[in-house]
Order: structure tokens, then sequence, then C-alpha cells
């Protein structure tokens, strides 16, 4: 990728007090790559411009870098192009990543990217619908979905791949209200531990990640 797309990475992890390692960063920028050629065949995003493509996907991918300390093991449901999964991997090549996505070819690009950057990415072509081992997908550590932003859909949902002792993470808008949140939790038999806000620097563009446990019966 150009020295735009470089700065804009820099720039946006610096601002959120993220440390990613210079061969990390390497990689990001030959996803992003990647990304982009794939792009020219398959839907894979609707930003191309440098600067956006560095926030917008990467950087807001990575701000999850602070939920996922201490995991071994993430899910990534409706991956798409694998945002935020495979970012998350490049960061933590400990991490175990899968990621999956109903559109096939959209898996057909996640496995070419994550055997060409040597990733612990393994893709999956299937539509999360709550049953995972009739899915083929595992319970994981820390389970976390861009494509299902509402709260009230994806926490039920979610709720089902998180493994003992895990969390289920929810990324949200600037209008993350923490009373509703709590109480979408609460109908889903989960308990919110944290909502943390953030602003991505170069757009403003403010977002909030909520980390929910399943909760202790009495």
């Amino acid at each position: 990728m150009d020295r735009v797309f470089e700065e804009a990475l820099r720039r946006g992890l610096e601002a959120l007090g993220l440390a990613v390692g210079a061969a990390a960063l390497e990689r990001l920028g030959r996803y992003a790559d990647r990304l982009l050629a794939w792009n020219r065949k398959l839907n894979l995003t609707a930003v191309t411009d440098p600067s956006e493509l560095a926030e917008r996907h990467l950087v807001d991918s990575l701000a999850l870098l602070p939920e996922v300390e201490g995991a071994r093991t993430l899910l990534d449901v409706g991956s798409g192009a694998g945002l935020p999964g495979v970012p998350l991997a490049i960061a933590r090549p400990d991490l175990e990543v899968v990621c999956c996505d109903a559109v096939a070819k959209k898996v057909s690009f996640l496995k070419a990217v994550a055997a060409e950057l040597d990733l612990r990415v393994r893709a999956v072509a299937v539509r999360a619908a709550g049953r995972p081992g009739p899915e083929g997908l595992p319970l994981s550590d820390r389970v976390v979905s861009r494509a299902v932003a509402d709260p009230e859909r994806w926490l039920p949902l979610g709720r089902a791949y998180v493994a003992p002792g895990g969390t289920l993470l929810a990324m949200l808008g600037r209008e993350a209200d923490e009373g509703a949140l709590g109480r979408a939790a609460g109908a889903s038999g989960l308990e919110l531990v944290r909502l943390r806000r953030f602003e991505l620097p170069l757009s403003g563009a403010r977002r909030a990640v909520a980390t929910l446990r399943v909760a202790s019966v009495a």
C-alpha cells in the first residue's frame, strides 16, 4: 500500500494507544493490497480510498485488541472480507481465528489470504444460526461480528458460540445506549461487563464495543 495508507494506519493506532509491531504492519499492508485486488472481481468492500480503508476497516478492527487480550480463540461471524478477524489474527499471531460467512466467494478470499500471509485463520462457508456443532463452528474465547450490528439480533445468536469463561463482543456505533444494551443482554442470558467508547481519529466517527459474559445461574 502507499504512504497515505501507512500514515492513516499509523495515526489511527497511535491515537488509540495500540501497539502493533513492524512485521504485523507489513502484513496489514499486504492484506489491504490483496483485499483491493480481489475486490476488482468480488464485492468485498465499498471502501477503496487508502486512508479510509486503513481507518474504517483496519483501525476499527484492531480497536478490539484490548478486548481479545488473554484469549486463545476467536470466532468472527459473518466475516465478509475478514473483518475484524484477519487484522486481529495479524496483530496477535498466537490467536486462533475462525471466520465464517455464507458467501462462498468471500470464504475463498479468506482462505487465499490466510495461506499467503501464513495466518492462524480458518475460513468456513456457513450461515451461522446458533448451532455450532452442526455448522462446524467452535465454541470460542471471544465471539464477534461486524455484520450483525443490532444487539437484539446479535446477542442471542452470538451467545451460542461462547466457550465457558469466554465473552461475547458487540461492535456498536455512536448511539450505543448502555441501558438498552443491558436490557438486551439480560433478555439473552448475558451480563454486560464493560462498554468502552472510542473515536476514530481521522473521521471523528464515534464507536463503542461491549463485552458481555454468560450470566451466572443463581
